[in-house]
């Protein structure tokens, strides 16, 4: 098993966002006016990996791939029974 830490998690993402968007044939700037994010907010997120979800999510809703978004937590996987039980009451 690898572990990875927070901080190359976040940027694993937001490369992975940049490389998308780049795909898509879209500036930072044209992202910015179609999806009401600032500019510098997408600038900063594929620089340093820091946005709010919020931002992430309408971006992800102008690239297409708002379903990444909402999978997230989808798949829950449980390691004992009163997990479950604790599942089952929340």
């Amino acid at each position: 098993m690898i572990f990875e830490t927070t901080d190359e998690i976040i940027m694993d993402v937001a490369k992975r966002f940049k490389k998308m968007r780049k795909i898509k044939n879209i500036t930072q700037q044209d992202l910015a006016k179609m999806s009401n994010v600032s500019y510098g907010t997408i600038k900063r997120f594929e620089t340093t990996g820091e946005i709010s979800l919020h931002s992430l999510t309408k971006l992800c809703v102008v690239l297409d791939c708002q379903d990444d978004i909402k999978a997230l937590f989808k798949n829950i996987s449980f390691n004992d029974i009163d997990e479950v039980i604790r599942y089952g009451k929340a």
